[in-house]
């Protein structure tokens, strides 16, 4: 698998709609994409970790190099404080219980 970590921080008062642009990329049935994961941080409740996975980078890119990811993007940009840093790679394992 492949993906992201974010850490990002959303502007006060739009976290409802960053999750329903979160919301949104998931209804598009992105083909490759597995999962999001967010996080709050309890050192500092305005920051969010987000994970993005994909079954293979090969998913990844194709989406993150799409029109259509481009707009998600800006939508989602529009409610955060500042752009988020990306952190890209491989997920080496994976455990679900």
């Amino acid at each position: 698998m492949y993906g992201t970590v974010a850490r990002l921080r959303v502007q006060d008062g739009k976290q409802g709609e960053f999750e329903a642009e979160l919301k949104r990329f998931e209804a598009r049935n992105v083909p490759g994409f597995v999962r999001t994961l967010l996080y709050r941080m309890d050192a500092n409740a305005s920051e969010l970790m987000m994970v993005f996975a994909f079954t293979d980078k090969a998913a990844y890119t194709a989406n993150a190099n799409s029109p259509e990811q481009g707009t998600s993007y800006a939508a989602l940009r529009a409610t955060l404080a500042a752009d988020p840093e990306w952190n890209d790679g491989e997920i080496v394992m994976e455990s679900i219980a």
